[in-house]
């Protein structure tokens, strides 16, 4: 019964309009009132306690970063390199756009920036070289969501968090199938482009690769300090989310100099308000965590899936599944705070590694990014390329196949995950 008024709240309200963090604040309030345990005061104390986590300041520290490198010139020289790598080659601003999605994973950790900073550099491109400009909005899209997938990764600190998980272990744990993600787009390109007829970029010597080259080598090596520094146990996550930025404000400055002083103000106050929505949103859903667990609700579901605990396999198919439906409806942090505390602890009586089940957790959830209805990543491209929403649906399609196809490989061989993850530890 209990399960029944917690899934009728929280749906109700989302169906009403509601913000999903008030939502969820209300959820818990009706949980509360239900098993007769109402009091503000509960509210309040797990709204500051689950905000005021140490691992939780990384989220700010990487938003900041992805701002200065946005500000900073260094997303745009990324886009450069990669042209001047493969930009000859047929389809080859296609290849561009995954490549660059890839680095620029690797750097900000945010969906949304990384496919507004490749649309808004790359469409106009690929709409003057004549290609179809639906479907390049559509890889835009499909490459920005493997940004939460390889680290570092905001989606990762809060799966962490709200899981109790290593976010050291999922964030090299995300390298390969990010990796995947990307050849899996790489595949799906070349087969919808080879039949269009667009202008090709002229190969470039090789003074100016060379060029292009030195020019992106700085924004190329945060990458390498960042994941370096967590691998070899120099900083952990939450410092390595400091290091990026005060690293993004020194290249953007002194380097580069294209951020300027009079626009720090402007960088610092988005990824403040980026920041507050985001932990707004962490500290409501952690008090409906709260009741969760108080309720017993992932024991009752339990239960119901008691069939699947000795089939590991089945059980991360229904799992995937059920995050799949639910990423239609819902962004990808209320999926991953509302869903991980339910689902963990028959994660682990099933004996599935809770670092491989918190990639595959996150990556559904990042394919539910550019799912309609509500689809967060295709609105933005759609805004920023000036694409009719329909027209971006129909253009991610085919790369929406394929990232569920690399999913399913990983569900199916669990090694290509853990194999990798042993070798990084």
């Amino acid at each position: 019964m209990i399960i029944g008024v917690f899934l009728i709240t929280l749906f109700g309200t989302l169906a009403l309009g509601v913000p999903v963090a008030f939502a969820l604040m209300f959820c818990g309030i009706v949980l509360m009132a239900y098993m007769d345990i109402f009091n503000t005061q509960i509210v309040a104390q797990q709204m500051i306690s689950g905000a005021n986590t140490f691992t939780l300041l990384a989220i700010p520290f990487f938003l900041l970063a992805g701002e200065l490198m946005n500000a900073g010139g260094l997303s745009r020289r990324i886009v450069d390199f990669a042209i001047a790598c493969v930009g000859h080659i047929h389809g080859g601003l296609g290849i561009v756009a995954i490549f660059a999605a890839v680095i620029l994973a690797s750097l900000s950790g945010s969906a949304a920036a990384d496919s507004a900073a490749l649309a808004a550099i790359l469409i106009p491109m690929m709409r003057q070289a004549g290609y179809h400009v639906p479907r390049a909005a559509g890889l835009m899209a499909a490459g920005g969501v493997i940004a939460p997938v390889i680290p570092p990764s905001i989606a990762f600190i809060i799966f962490g968090v709200a899981a109790n998980v290593s976010i050291t272990g999922l964030f090299m744990g995300g390298i390969v199938p990010g990796l995947m993600m990307a050849m899996g787009l790489v595949v799906m390109w070349l087969i919808v482009a080879r039949k269009e007829k667009v202008a090709v970029l002229p190969r470039q010597p090789a003074s100016v690769r060379l060029k292009a080259s030195i020019g992106a080598i700085w924004a190329l090596l945060m990458p390498v300090i960042i994941l370096g520094g967590i691998r070899f146990g120099v900083f952990t996550p939450t410092e390595a989310a400091v290091i990026a930025a005060v690293y993004a404000l020194f290249v953007g400055m002194v380097i580069y100099r294209e951020l300027k002083l009079s626009a720090l103000y402007a960088v610092f106050v988005n990824a403040a308000k980026t920041t507050s929505v985001v932990l707004f949103l962490v500290a409501s859903a952690l008090v409906t965590s709260w009741l969760i667990t108080r309720a017993n609700i992932p024991a009752e579901i339990g239960d119901l899936i008691q069939p699947l605990i000795d089939r590991p396999q089945l059980l991360m198919l229904v799992i995937v599944a059920l995050v799949l439906v639910v990423g239609t409806v819902l962004d990808l942090a209320p999926t991953i705070l509302i869903l991980s505390p339910v689902l963990m602890p028959l994660v682990r009586e099933a004996g599935i590694d809770p670092v491989y089940f918190g990639v595959v957790f996150v990556m559904t959830t990042c394919i539910g990014l550019i799912t309609p209805p509500v689809g967060v990543v295709l609105n933005v491209v759609s805004g920023v390329s000036r694409v009719p929403l329909g027209q971006v649906i129909a253009g991610v399609s085919p790369f929406l196949l394929a990232q569920v196809a690399v999913l399913a490989l990983l569900i199916a061989f669990p090694q290509i995950v853990l194999v990798p993850l042993g070798f990084l530890r």
